[in-house]
């Protein structure tokens, strides 16, 4: 009961503020798109701009498996096979990352999802939208995050090309239980660059078409 009534209390300050860009620590999991429907579960290092992102689904009626580690600051991304202990090592866009909202994004605007009636039955969140620019295509989000925690909630991306995700995030938990999983397994430290002439670096779009 006390973290019910602090959590409402907060939710209330908030509604005085100007919405903020945002990124944060968090764990979440689901994911969906047109051919696509997959479970998903994701580790998130806000500040130090790391995701490790294991899925779970199905592709054009075909089950799969997808582990990859995404380290935005130093642009690379690793796709990892665990049972096998290989390690594929690529170029990543560091342009943009799902789970933060981007400083040039734009506010679309501050609503209530569920009721504001009263204590407890709603939440307060956030809208944001812009669009990416790629070496070969474009790319417009709309993203929406609660105002309390910067948490997502769902994410949407369309190109150019006619190619849409969108993500639903639930079960969210604050905090890293395992920061390990944010780093390269060992087997991956020995892993060489691929460079492929004339290929845009890999962005989080691109895993979906794997």
């Amino acid at each position: 009961m006390r973290v019910l009534i602090l959590l409402v209390c907060l939710s209330v300050g908030c509604l005085a503020q100007i919405p903020r860009h945002c990124s944060k620590y968090t764990d979440f999991k689901s994911t969906a798109n047109q051919k696509l429907l997959a479970f998903s579960k994701y580790i998130y290092d806000g500040l130090g701009e790391r995701i490790r992102f294991r899925q779970f689904g199905r592709y054009d009626n075909k089950t799969y498996q997808l582990d990859v580690l995404l380290l935005y600051r130093k642009g690379v991304m690793y796709q990892i096979n665990s049972r096998n202990q290989t390690c594929t090592k690529k170029r990543l866009s560091t342009d943009f990352h799902p789970l933060a909202v981007p400083r040039n994004a734009t506010l679309l605007g501050q609503v209530v999802l569920g009721s504001s009636s009263g204590p407890g039955q709603g939440i307060l969140v956030n809208s944001w939208y812009g669009e990416l620019q790629m070496k070969n295509r474009s790319a417009k989000y709309f993203t929406t995050v609660t105002e309390f925690g910067c948490i997502p909630v769902t994410t949407l991306y369309h190109t150019n090309t006619g190619e849409w995700v969108v993500n639903s995030f639930f079960n969210n938990v604050i905090g890293i239980v395992d920061p390990q999983k944010l780093n390269p397994p060992f087997f991956c430290l020995n892993a060489k660059l691929e460079e492929n002439d004339g290929e845009e670096p890999a962005t989080f779009l691109s895993l979906f078409k794997s």
